[in-house]
C-alpha cells in the first residue's frame, strides 16, 4: 500500500481536505467544493472514495461534539429517503460511463451554485415542514452526496426554512450526513472504488483532516458564515463549468 506521490494530486487534495474539515466543524456549505475539486484531476467516484474514509473519521469527531444538539424529527423523516437515495446512486454509477458521471457532477455543481445565488437570502416566514417532503429531500441529498459528496443543497432546501437554532441546525446536519456517509461504504466497495493506494493516501491525509475539523469547530462559534458561502459558491460554479466541459468533451470524443 503506497500513497499517491504526484505533487499535482496534493495541490488539489490538501485544500479539499481542509474544506471538508471546516465543513464537518460546522461550516457545512464549504464542504461542497471538496469532491468536485479533486474530480478535476481524478474520476469523480475515485475522488469520492479517497475522501470517504477521511469524512467518516471527521463524522465520528463531529457527531461526538454535537451529540446533544440534533433534531430527532428531521432525522426520522429524512433518513428513509436517504437509504433509497444511496441505492439509486449505486445503480446510476454502475451503469453509466465515467464521462456521464463527470458531466452529472458538473451540472449538479452548476445547478447548486446558481440556485444558491438566485434564491432569497432571507426567509420571511418559518415553513411548516411535511414528512413527505423530508423523505424526498433526504433521498435527493443522499443521491447527490453518494455521487459527488454534494448533499448539502437538497438538505438545506428542507431544513433551512425551519429556522432551527444554529447549534441544533449544525448538529442535525452533522448527524444526517454522518449516517449517510456510513451507508456509502457498501456501494463504494461493490463498485471497486477502494484501492490500496487510495486508502493509504486517505490515511496520510488524516492528520490534516483532524486539524481542520477542530479549526472548523472553533471558527463556527466566532465567524459569520456569509463570506464562507460566497467563496464556496464561486468555487463550486467555477468547478462546475470545468467538469461540465470535460464531460461533454469526453462524451463527444473531442481531442
Amino acid at each position: 500500500m503506497t500513497v499517491i506521490t504526484d505533487p499535482l494530486f496534493y495541490l488539489f487534495a490538501v485544500p479539499a481536505v481542509i474544506m471538508l474539515g471546516l465543513s464537518k466543524g460546522g461550516f457545512s456549505g464549504i464542504g461542497m467544493v471538496a469532491t468536485p475539486l479533486l474530480a478535476l484531476l481524478l474520476p469523480p467516484l475515485e475522488a469520492a472514495a479517497i475522501l470517504l474514509p477521511i469524512i467518516l473519521l471527521q463524522d465520528v469527531m463531529s457527531c461526538w461534539i454535537y451529540r446533544r444538539a440534533w433534531d430527532p424529527w428531521n432525522l426520522k423523516v429524512m433518513l428513509p429517503g436517504a437509504v433509497a437515495g444511496v441505492a439509486a446512486a449505486w445503480l446510476f454509477a454502475a451503469y453509466v460511463s465515467e464521462a456521464m458521471i463527470r458531466l452529472a457532477v458538473g451540472l449538479i455543481a452548476l445547478g447548486f451554485a446558481l440556485n444558491s445565488w438566485l434564491r432569497r437570502n432571507r426567509i420571511d416566514e418559518i415553513a411548516q415542514p411535511k414528512a413527505s417532503h423530508g423523505v424526498a429531500w433526504g433521498g435527493l441529498a443522499a443521491f447527490t452526496s453518494t455521487l459527488v459528496q454534494i448533499g448539502g443543497p437538497p438538505y438545506y432546501a428542507f431544513v433551512l426554512p425551519q429556522r432551527l437554532d444554529t447549534m441544533l441546525f449544525v448538529g442535525t446536519t452533522v448527524w444526517f450526513f454522518g449516517l449517510v456517509n456510513l451507508m456509502k461504504v457498501a456501494p463504494y466497495f461493490a463498485l471497486g472504488q477502494f484501492s490500496p493506494s487510495g486508502l493509504a493516501t486517505s490515511a496520510a491525509l488524516i492528520p490534516l483532516a483532524v486539524a481542520s475539523n477542530m479549526f472548523g469547530v472553533w471558527l463556527v462559534r466566532l465567524t459569520p458564515e456569509r463570506l464562507f458561502y460566497k467563496i464556496t459558491n464561486g468555487l463550486v460554479l467555477l468547478i462546475g463549468v470545468v467538469l461540465t466541459y470535460q464531460g461533454v468533451v469526453q462524451l463527444i470524443g473531442w481531442r
